[in-house]
């Protein structure tokens, strides 16, 4: 199988390492809009080729778009005016309503897969791509009632051979529950660093005493705005339900505290210890 990969960043790149670890890709031809990552891609093996976009359409199989966010639609359906009925579309981008909305009425819609790989880290570009990095992490396909029966199972086949469990969902609860696990956790992360930031031009010395718990608390802040402010705008609805929660939980700790309230502070933190139940 040919594989086309736009965008050889951290997902991109990430996933043409694993085609190649499990032999799936006899070719990938990889696109890249700086010069300087095109060659990255090239030197760290991430790519057999650099191609344009429509260039690289007609000679792939499996056309992947893992690019930022806002680019994916439109990279969609210009991906979908060229393939044929057997050529296979897919996205790995973590927002989905705008994108299924978009390309819904698109004659070859068939030939389209919604996937989001439940992994990423903070850093990005090509040499943030990571060997095994998809292993025993859920993916999640989104509508894929739209979706041909042949363009899913090339797919599905591909996730299961990289070892990802597969979660179905529609996207608009896919967007709900990306906001909760993941969309949230960056805002945080951004918020508690500029708040140190701004407390650290008063205490000079606040850096030395920062210890494991900040470094993993604050980790998402230093992930790229370039990725981030797509995927909180396009989902920014979600985003804004779930901050609503988040800051009516820290005013009631704040309350707390004010108070001395330390039966409820500890009432609040061993219900917050549940969460082990999920995340072990």
């Amino acid at each position: 199988m040919k594989v086309l990969i736009a965008g050889m960043g951290l997902i991109g790149g990430s996933f043409a390492l694993a085609l190649r670890d499990h032999e799936l890709a006899e070719e990938i031809l990889g696109v890249e809009n700086t010069e300087e990552h095109a060659v990255e891609a090239l030197q760290l093996g991430l790519a057999d080729r650099m191609v344009g976009f429509e260039e690289g359409i007609a000679e792939a199989d499996l056309v992947v778009l893992a690019t930022p966010v806002d680019t994916i639609p439109l990279m969609a359906v210009k991906a979908l005016n060229r393939v044929n009925d057997k050529q296979v579309v897919m996205d790995m981008g973590s927002i989905k309503g705008e994108l299924c909305e978009v390309i819904s009425m698109h004659a070859h819609r068939g030939r389209f897969v919604a996937a989001h790989p439940m992994w990423g880290t903070e850093y990005s570009g090509p040499r943030a791509a990571q060997q095994g990095a998809f292993t025993g992490r859920s993916v999640v396909l989104c509508d894929t009632v739209r979706s041909d029966k042949d363009a899913l199972a090339v797919v599905e086949r591909i996730f299961r051979s990289l070892g990802c469990p597969a979660v179905y969902m529609d996207p608009e609860e896919h967007d709900l529950h990306a906001a909760y696990v993941s969309h949230i956790s960056h805002v945080t992360s951004f918020a508690l660093a500029l708040t140190v930031l701004e407390k650290e031009r008063e205490e000079r010395h606040i850096f030395d005493l920062a210890g494991g718990g900040f470094e993993s608390t604050v980790r998402l802040a230093k992930s790229s705005a370039a990725t981030w402010v797509p995927i909180l705008l396009q989902n920014k609805y979600n985003v804004l339900d779930v901050l609503r929660e988040h800051i009516h939980q820290l005013q009631i700790m704040r309350r707390m505290l004010e108070r001395d309230d330390a039966e409820g502070l500890k009432n609040a933190m061993e219900r917050a210890n549940t969460i082990q139940r999920i995340i072990r």
